[in-house]
């Protein structure tokens, strides 16, 4: 189209030049896997300062911390790296073999940590000393047969240390004194670790993308757990009717479709952010940060109650996010006609915004259908990673603009000179015009791209570059 209208400047080519120094797709994979990274488990009784040591190894404030017990409640997993060595940390909840109800759960959380974890990382209060709950923990430790390392955190000072030196009576080595509030000595731990780490496997390099990224994102209590937890066949995370039981977001590599996914179960966004305090505010920072780091949004949405003002902004996150997205109408075994019948009508009025965003009815409870989520989600994905064609996608504009010409501004026609997809995962097409075209007929452009070349599931932006005039010539 540059040679239809003229392009003696080369600004399209210079506007172009900028487009094609590369802008890396949202979704790249990680490159250079090397296998399975060694486990180290953080575990102790509550309130110990688990989270708190786990936000000083990662070195930022990932794990959420409150001063009060059972803030963490899953086993969550982090990167963590230490002398140019590689490692998954996981933080879980307070353990106490007393425990009943809730704390129950959340210690058997941690007890199926200890069991798949290469290294034990075993946290004690110094400043309290050994309590009942740590002789028994340390009794589990011990017949497990795992390496542990012992932290006796909340070691200040040297008069602490010395204080520090009782725990010896544990029975599992030398206790390490570190401050995982202040730092202190948390070097000298992370040695200890990495010396009880097995050795590292031989390094393999490749281009190949790691596991697909997909978050699982909804107000509170809408079964994002339960769908977790039906899809990887087993219990991974707490399932609770309390509303808010998830706390950080929680990654599971899951294998479906012959495939691996790394599905991450987040807290449910509530209403207004302002309006949340301590562990809830930073949970919910938290699910914003993994939405941003996941290709693929599942949003969840209880069919059975009437569609929530929480539930069209979180659909609002996830588009300006720019993340593919998939609709799963959970709690299906709960709808009957007459609600089927409504829900179709809120959908239409409600969701407008996203037609595109692919649609599937599910019951988590049950398994109704789950098996037709991986589909949809691969669908997205295609979609977020299609590129057209230059010529064809100016082609296409050609013919669609001289059906239906762009309305008149300021008594001037404005015309599309080029069109370029300057990206992927999300798709974003640019439109190089001499005038401003109206968001309305952007958004008529936006639509008939997806009717000619797809993008179900995808996200699409269009943008436009407007040619400046030249300066009259002398």
């Amino acid at each position: 189209m540059t040679g239809e209208y003229g392009d003696e400047d080369g600004w399209i080519e210079a506007e172009l030049a900028e487009f094609e120094e590369g802008e890396p797709g949202a979704g790249a994979g990680e490159a250079g896997d090397s296998g399975p990274l060694p486990v180290v488990a953080v575990v102790g009784r509550p309130n110990v300062g688990k989270s708190t040591l786990v936000n000083r190894i990662i070195g930022r404030r990932e794990a959420v911390v409150e001063d009060v017990p059972g803030v963490t409640r899953d086993r969550v997993t982090y990167e963590a790296s230490w002398r140019g060595r590689s490692f998954t940390l996981v933080d879980t909840g307070g353990w106490d073999p007393q425990a009943t109800g809730m704390a129950l759960r959340i210690a058997e959380q941690a007890q199926i940590a200890v069991e798949l974890a290469d290294v034990i990382l075993f946290v004690v209060d110094a400043t309290v000393g050994v309590t009942d709950a740590d002789e028994a923990v340390a009794q589990v430790l011990r017949r497990s047969g795992k390496p542990v390392v012992l932290a006796a955190n909340k070691v200040d000072d040297q008069r602490m240390e010395l204080e520090a030196s009782a725990l010896w009576s544990l029975g599992i080595g030398e206790p390490m004194p570190v401050s995982a509030l202040h730092g202190r000595s948390s070097g000298d731990l992370l040695d200890a670790v990495l010396d009880a780490l097995p050795e590292a496997p031989p390094q393999r390099f490749g281009a190949e993308r790691g596991p697909r990224r997909v978050a699982l994102v909804g107000r509170p209590n809408v079964g994002k757990s339960s769908l977790l937890n039906k899809l990887a066949g087993e219990e991974r995370v707490l399932v609770d009717p309390m509303a808010g039981t998830t706390r950080d977001p929680v990654d599971e590599l899951i294998e479906l479709g012959g495939k691996t996914w790394r599905f991450v179960d987040t807290a449910g966004i509530r209403r207004r952010d302002r309006e949340l305090k301590g562990a809830d505010f930073y949970a919910s920072m938290r699910t914003r940060a993994a939405l941003e780091r996941s290709e693929v949004a599942v949003v969840l949405i209880d069919a059975s109650e009437v569609l929530t003002e929480q539930d069209l902004r979180i659909i609002s996150l996830v588009i300006e996010s720019g993340r593919c997205m998939v609709v799963a109408f959970n709690k299906w075994d709960l709808v009957d006609e007459d609600r089927r019948y409504y829900l179709e009508k809120e959908i239409d009025r409600q969701l407008v915004r996203v037609p595109w965003a692919l649609r599937v009815n599910i019951s988590a409870k049950t398994g109704r259908h789950v098996d037709r989520l991986v589909p949809a989600i691969e669908r997205a994905l295609e979609s977020w990673s299609t590129r057209v064609p230059t010529a064809r996608l100016n082609a296409f504009l050609t013919e669609l603009v001289r059906a239906t010409p762009p309305p008149v501004r300021g008594g001037k026609q404005p015309k599309i000179l080029f069109a370029t997809q300057a990206a992927v995962e999300p798709p974003k097409f640019v439109l190089f015009t001499s005038g401003f075209l109206e968001e309305t007929y952007r958004r008529f452009i936006e639509r008939r791209i997806r009717e000619e070349f797809g993008f179900a599931g995808s996200p699409v932006f269009v943008t436009m570059k407007i040619r400046e005039k030249r300066a009259a010539k002398k």
